[in-house]
């Protein structure tokens, strides 16, 4: 496999196992992760490891919903703008951008590229993660 590939689910229930599986690993590196005046994560390495693997899973459920969908898999999102104009298709999409917006925002941005580590920043992306895969899984 290329460097550039990336790895695709086959089903939309692959991707949502996925998703959680992510999520889970996420909430566990900072379950070990120390808080510092209960309000920073204390390690900005593991904080920006779980920050972005929280992050893929929301991707992967938004994957996982496509390819239920029928988009076949080669033609799936590969950027933040293709991701939002993917949802802005989804009927009844009001909700599910708000949650993509905010993990974009927070996990992605803020946490993962920008090394930021406010712990509630961080529950609010994680929450939204678990919102997007919540709202794809039915």
């Amino acid at each position: 496999m290329r460097k550039s590939e990336r790895i695709v689910p086959k089903t939309k229930e692959e991707a949502i196992s996925e998703a959680k599986r992510f999520l889970r690993n996420a909430k566990e590196i900072l379950a070990k992760t120390e808080i510092e005046y209960g309000r920073i994560y204390k390690d900005p390495k593991a904080t920006r490891e779980a920050a972005g693997i929280a992050y893929l899973a929301a991707l992967l459920a938004i994957d996982g919903y496509l390819i239920s969908k029928g988009v076949p898999r080669d033609k799936l999102p590969t950027s933040i703008e293709g991701y939002m104009d993917a949802v802005r298709k989804i009927p009844k999409n009001g909700k599910l951008m708000a949650n993509l917006i905010t993990a974009y925002q927070n996990l992605h941005i803020l946490a993962y590229y920008r090394g930021g580590v406010g712990v509630e920043m961080i529950k609010e992306g994680l929450k939204s993660v678990e919102e997007i895969i919540k709202i794809l899984e039915g």
